[in-house]
């Protein structure tokens, strides 16, 4: 099936929204400006007398309508981006995954390779030979298909259909992505070759490792720090030092092993008592 071409409002909305808007404010200067300038400027009579009323203003509602469409792509890159961020960071587990429409389902593929740092392009309904996705990084291209098949398994057909594809449009690889899994043909036939089955639970791995993390919520009341004043040490037991007033402690004579009680001040204070 021959590829659907894209309008030049669908081509500014699957571009980034800043992209747009920088986009219609040239737009509209060369329109309204830079085109008018450029014929007066030429010696050609002709071409001259064709930029007069040019930069005199007739040109200027084209202009206009150009940033229009420009900043109206831009809007729906922005609304575009929001959606597929809500969708990405809302998904639970499989079940929610199975849930989505598939259109929404292609929406959270693109997003998830998105955050993995690949530029993205949305193919549309009617793709060739079923490409959903085109991922671009580091100078290699990426085709990929979505099958959001719940009950079967993706089959061997599907597979070389898109291994086929890999030669005619000069890619370096290719990403079939299921929420479910793949027959055991589909799967040796993919060995050794430039393509990467993605089933249901390495896709929820791969959407769980780029959704944003979730900001902690603030407590509801400060926590207040309770300090409790520590026990009253016990009294000692232990007889006090005649010369410093300091705690003794038992102590043996090396000698004689006799017990007396010294100054735990020892040998700073040498005072001594008969135990």
């Amino acid at each position: 099936m021959a590829k659907r071409k894209q309008g030049g409002l669908e081509q500014i909305a699957g571009m980034p929204w800043p992209v747009g808007v920088v986009l219609g404010i040239i737009a509209f200067v060369v329109v309204r400006y830079g085109i008018g300038w450029f014929l007066t400027s030429s010696s050609n009579p002709i071409l001259h007398a064709m930029g007069k009323p040019i930069s005199a203003g007739s040109w200027a509602p084209i202009a206009w309508l150009v940033l229009g469409i420009c900043w109206l792509g831009a809007l729906l890159s922005y609304i575009g981006g929001r959606k597929r961020k809500h969708l990405l960071d809302t998904q639970t587990g499989l079940d929610s995954l199975r849930a989505m429409s598939w259109r929404q389902f292609e929406m959270l593929v693109g997003e998830a390779f998105r955050r993995q740092g690949y530029t993205i392009q949305e193919t549309g309904p009617g793709a060739d030979g079923g490409i959903d996705l085109i991922l671009r990084k580091d100078g290699k291209t990426t085709l990929v298909q979505c099958k959001q098949w719940k009950t079967q398994r993706v089959d061997v057909k599907v597979v070389r259909e898109m291994f086929g594809l890999l030669a005619h449009h000069g890619a370096a690889a290719v990403k079939i992505v299921a929420v479910g899994n793949y027959t055991a043909d589909a799967q040796r036939f993919a060995q050794g070759k430039a393509i990467e089955l993605i089933h249901g639970e390495t896709l929820l791995a791969m959407v769980c490792e780029v959704q944003s993390p979730t900001p902690a919520k603030a407590a509801t009341a400060p926590t207040k720090l309770v300090v409790t004043a520590a026990p009253d040490p016990a009294p000692s037991s232990n007889p006090i030092c005649p010369k410093c007033g300091a705690d003794m402690i038992q102590r043996s004579n090396r000698q004689t092993k006799d017990h007396f009680w010294g100054c735990t001040k020892y040998p700073a204070c040498r005072g001594t008592r008969a135990a």
